[in-house]
């Protein structure tokens, strides 16, 4: 028998003052069996971080990611079907990354854990070329922080500020700097 995704519903509240977003959103994400609490903090933090100030042109949703390889973990299509922003988390292959490029405006990646250095090394000269391609990479000891937050209910502040994000529940927060691996030209 199939293992079933575990069902987490997250009130979000976002306040990025290097954007100017302010919003809050009630999200429902699926925590697929293969994937760790880590994982699912990283895909939830690429939302916060990636959130456009207005849903009047198309809204930034959760993909299905892991349970379909030509979905990534989040996108966002204009009102007339064009995909916009294509934001992957994880280590994907270059293939995949190529494929996200040709296809999307823009491609946002967010790699964390301690062998993301590793991975990048691997493929840094292969990915160079793709323009609209944007890594980022989480250090490992915040990524993992953040998976502590993890929970089946969460109520989460995510505070942006001169490039300092700070997420945090009533209890706990967490800093994190992500760090630019690759920037998009376009």
């Amino acid at each position: 028998m199939a293992l079933k995704s575990t069902i987490c519903k997250a009130t979000l509240q976002i306040a990025d003052m290097d954007r100017a977003v302010y919003a809050s959103h009630a999200l429902t994400l699926a925590l697929h069996p293969s994937e760790t609490e880590e994982r699912l903090m990283v895909r939830l933090l690429a939302f916060a971080l990636q959130a456009p100030a207005s849903d009047d042109d198309g809204a930034l949703v959760f993909a299905r990611g892991l349970a379909d390889a030509d979905e990534p973990d989040l996108w966002e299509h204009s009102l007339d079907g064009r995909l916009r922003h294509w934001i992957e988390v994880g280590q994907p292959e270059e293939r995949r990354l190529a494929r996200a490029c040709g296809r999307a405006d823009r491609v946002t990646l967010y790699v964390y854990a301690s062998a993301s250095p590793i991975w990048w090394a691997g493929v840094q000269n292969k990915v160079a070329r793709l323009a609209n391609l944007a890594v980022w990479q989480l250090p490992a000891p915040q990524s993992q922080a953040l998976a502590a937050l993890a929970a089946r209910s969460m109520q989460l502040q995510v505070t942006v500020q001169d490039g300092q994000i700070w997420v945090g529940d009533a209890t706990r927060s967490v800093e994190v700097h992500p760090i630019a691996l690759k920037t998009a030209s376009a």
